[in-house]
Order: structure tokens, then sequence, then C-alpha cells
């Protein structure tokens, strides 16, 4: 049995595959499916709760900090907004600095570093900077760049290219719009940018860094590289006259992340979410592809309203087939 085979999550499909090959006997079958389907200990529990109870108070704590200066706008002074904001930061530096490592001390500098965007936009209006929108989020990046390079917390990481994605959205809609076409060059820039985070993240996770092993971040890292991508490509698709190279780069891009994707769950033995995700894309762009050809092409529009259901259907049952079949396959594969 290979190496590997050992550090796979036993689901009921792997242990099914087993007892199917001879490898567990019905007894040990009967154990290990009742092992692998029971619900989490105590311990377990507790600390899921502590730590999604903990995240959500820290962001209703952030939330009642921007009403409280929204409620209270006119009758604080210049001196109080910034103070409190000041104060609150601090004490969420020195807790964190304090509680070290722990999910509390991680969930405290991540408050910190989001109160470092209400400090700026409160001197912004205080003092008239005339800065520009995208200045303010560039800004709050660059101040919290040594945090999240410190940290290793995944959320803050999170946070950083939130604010570069707004950044880049932002300067784009205000310095680059006498260029032209600024739209599908942003859904490309930012699908490169988010193509680069995800793959970055997958790298290093593979060189066994113990903080990314999760994988929460880099499914919504895929999806924030595959939703402009697959935009502008729905965009090339029913675009007569003005299709721009941007729309055109699009599609190539999508079939690397498809590959890419197939590539990384047959590499972690199992990564249905992304695996779905690039079925769903799929299916996005040739259902686009058809109804567009029957549109235009055949200006057949009865007929496209019968047959494009037909299509829909039959590409869902062809990717649930498909994913049935490598979730069984992924299991299989290892023990042989």
């Amino acid at each position: 049995m290979p190496k590997d085979f050992l550090d796979l999550e036993a689901t009921p499909e792997r242990l099914h595959a087993l007892a199917d090959a001879g490898i567990l006997r019905p007894d040990a079958y009967g154990r290990a499916l009742h092992l692998a389907v029971a619900s989490p200990s105590r311990p377990a529990w507790r600390a899921f709760l502590s730590t999604t109870l903990m995240a959500l108070g820290s962001l209703l704590v952030l939330a009642g900090v921007v009403y409280f200066f929204a409620f209270n706008w006119a009758e604080l002074g210049r001196f109080s907004k910034l103070g409190l904001i000041c104060l609150g930061m601090a004490g969420a530096a020195v807790g964190a600095w304090r509680l070290g490592d722990r999910p509390a001390g991680q969930f405290a500098l991540l408050a910190a570093a989001v109160l470092v965007g209400p400090l700026l936009a409160v001197y912004g209006q205080t003092y008239q900077t005339g800065a520009d929108p995208y200045e303010l989020f560039i800004g709050w990046g660059l101040l919290i760049l040594p945090w999240v390079a410190l940290a290793r917390f995944t959320p803050l990481w999170m946070l950083q290219l939130v604010l570069v994605n707004t950044g880049v959205i932002l300067f784009w809609g205000q310095r680059m719009t006498r260029f032209g076409s600024y739209e599908a060059r942003l859904a490309l820039v930012l699908g490169l940018l988010n193509g680069f985070a995800w793959a970055t993240y997958e790298h290093f996770a593979n060189q066994k860094v113990s903080w990314l092993q999760g994988r929460w971040m880099p499914r919504v890292l895929s999806l924030m590289t595959l939703l402009p991508l697959v935009t502008l490509g729905i965009l090339f698709i029913v675009s007569r006259h003005d299709r721009s190279l941007e729309a055109g780069l699009s599609l190539p891009l999508v079939l690397g992340a498809l590959v890419a994707i197939y590539a990384l769950h047959r590499h972690l033995h199992g990564e249905l979410f992304l695996l779905t995700m690039g079925a769903l894309s799929l299916i996005t762009l040739v259902t686009t592809a058809v109804g567009y050809f029957l549109l235009e092409v055949t200006r057949a529009d009865e007929f496209t309203l019968f047959i494009l259901p037909l299509v829909i259907i039959g590409e869902v049952g062809l990717a649930v087939y498909w994913l049935r079949h490598e979730s069984q396959a992924t299991g299989v594969s290892e023990e042989t």
C-alpha cells in the first residue's frame, strides 16, 4: 500500500472500496465505517464553537465601532474620533501581542488590522486630505502588511487580498477609463492577480507549511479567480463585433485553470469543491455558446426555448456522473 494512502481521510467511499478489494474484513469494515461517520468529540465541538463565536464576536465589535462613529460623527471632535480609534487599535494590538499565536490573539490582530481602515477614513474626512478612494485601500494594505506577513493567519491574508482587489477596482475605475475597454482589462487583471495568489497558496501548502493546510482559503481564491475570467469568457462569446484581445485570452486562461484544478484534485486525492466549480464554469460557458449559436446564427427562437433546457439538463447530468466517478476513483486508485 502506498505511503501517501495512509494520510488519506477515511471517507465511507474509500472504506467501501477497501472492503470490495478484500483489504478490510467485514467486521473491520463495519468498525471503520462507524468511526468515519461518528460525531466529533466534545473537545472538537468545544474548539469549533469557541473559534466560531470568537470570530463572530470580533466581527460584531468591529461593526459596532463603525456604527458608533457613523451615529456620533457630528458630536465628536477630531481628537475624540482619532483618539478612540487609535485606542481601540492599540488595545487590540497589545492584546494580540500578549495572547500570542492562540486564536484569541490572532483575531485581536485581525481586529487591529481592520481598525486601520476607519482610522485612515476618519483622518481623511477630518483634515480633507483630498486622497482618492483607491489610495485609502492601498495605504491600508501597505500599513498592515508587516502584521499580515508576521501573523501566519489566513484570514489576515484574505483581508489583504480583498484590500488589493478593492484598490485595483477603484484605481481602474478612476484612472483607466480613458483607455477604453477597461472593464475587460480589469476582469483580466483581477483573474490573473487572484490566480497568482491561489497558485502561491497551493505551492506553499504543498511544501507542508503548517498554517496553510486549511482548504477554505484556496476555495475562496478559486472563486475569485474563476468569476472574472468566466464573466470575460461570456462577454467574448456573446460579442459579435467588439471582441477584445483581453476577452479572447479569458478562454485559454479558464481552460488552464480547469486543467490545474483537475491536477490538484488528483494530487490531493480528492478536492471535489474545486472540481465542482470547474464543472460549473464549463457548463456556463458551453450553455452560453449553445444559446448564442441558436439565437444569433440559426435565428430559431422557439427552438432555442425547447432545446436549451435539455442541453442544461444533459450537462448537469454528465457533470454529476463525472463527479461521482471522480469521487470513487480517488479512493480506489490509491489502493491499487
